[in-house]
């Protein structure tokens, strides 16, 4: 098993995997990523399974140095990466070596990057998931954010780390991160709770990106949705990427550690597909929200999870099917050598 240090931990950097599933009935969030298209490209990067634990770093990220030789990828948004000074490129997985230092010199675009280890990161499994979950102090490292000083271990891959740098997502599917973005929703299910006037308000304009954003839910602002009476409800589930609507009529796009149950009104719901989209945004940044329905919902899902088995094809590495060693004479003189067929 390797070992990273933490040299310094950026503005905040979370061990994060697919999520904590299956104790929402206790109280307990989700968590997990909040991009899962960048999160599990990177994963594939570097030959680890899709729901291997990553470090997710925000607006700022850390410094790290490697203590022993390992392949990276880092992904999502770009925080300018190099390597002990030099930039290095996203979107591929990379060799580097003990002594080695990460460094992210600010950022570029989008606002979250994801950095996956060839074999994982170890760290404790709470309640079936490595993800941290801050307010809880749950999972993670020792369930908080990282330290200067922390050191994470990483296991031992299953390829040959030489054999694993090098590969590359196609350009095709990178994402750009604008300043302005569509979320396609699925209106309700609380939408009889709106007037026609809140509604249109709702799919019509534009609404801005506050600083009360987080792995919690983002605060939007803009023309104020109009409820028929008020914006409370009984509490009930609360899914990702719900967009919850209070009294004031200002939406809050929930996400990753968002409570379990709530008691506003929700207008609509951000489709799977689009949930990495706002994870990107930042403060400042615009949001249109475009209605569809739940078929085409269903059918842009089909189509990204189509989009990421054609990347998972197009990255995994050659696989040794079988090893032959030989000795061939060459003018008096003996080589050993190894054969290997591969597909």
């Amino acid at each position: 098993m390797g070992n990273v240090k933490i040299i310094n931990p950026g503005l905040i950097t979370l061990v994060e995997d697919s999520g904590r599933y299956g104790y929402q009935q206790y109280g307990v969030p989700v968590s997990g990523v909040m991009d899962s298209y960048s999160y599990r490209l990177g994963n594939i990067l570097v030959g680890n399974k899709e729901g291997a634990a990553v470090l997710e770093a925000a607006m700022m990220g850390p410094t790290i140095e490697f203590s022993d030789q390992m392949v990276i990828a880092i992904t999502g948004g770009n925080l300018s990466p190099t390597l002990n000074g030099s930039a290095i490129p996203m979107w591929q997985s990379i060799l580097v070596n003990k002594g080695d230092r990460l460094i992210f010199t600010g950022l570029r675009a989008g606002c979250r990057s994801y950095i996956a280890f060839s074999g994982g990161i170890d760290v404790p499994e709470v309640m079936g998931s490595k993800s941290t979950y801050t307010r809880g102090r749950i999972g993670g490292y020792n369930g908080r954010a990282l330290k200067s000083g922390d050191l994470l271990g990483v296991r031992h891959p299953g390829e040959d780390p030489g054999r694993l740098s090098g590969i590359k997502v196609p350009d095709e599917y990178i994402p750009d991160y604008p300043n302005t973005l569509e979320l396609r929703v699925i209106i309700g299910p609380q939408d009889d709770h709106f007037t026609l006037e809140g509604m249109q308000a709702f799919l019509s304009e534009q609404y801005e990106v506050t600083s009360e954003c987080d792995r919690m839910g983002y605060r939007l602002k803009g023309k104020k949705i109009e409820h028929v009476k008020s914006g409370d409800i009984i509490s009930d589930g609360i899914a990702m990427g719900a967009v919850q609507v209070p009294g004031h009529g200002q939406p809050i796009i929930m996400l990753a550690d968002r409570q379990t149950t709530g008691g506003y009104t929700k207008i609509a719901n951000v489709i799977s597909v689009d949930l990495p989209k706002i994870a990107q945004a930042k403060p400042g940044d615009r949001i249109k929200f475009v209605k569809v329905t739940v078929r085409k919902a269903q059918q842009m899902l089909r189509e990204m999870e189509d989009k990421i088995a054609a990347v998972k094809k197009a990255c995994v590495p050659w696989k040794v099917v079988t090893t032959r060693l030989l000795t061939l004479r060459i003018d008096g003189k003996c080589y050993n050598v190894k054969v290997e067929e591969i597909k």
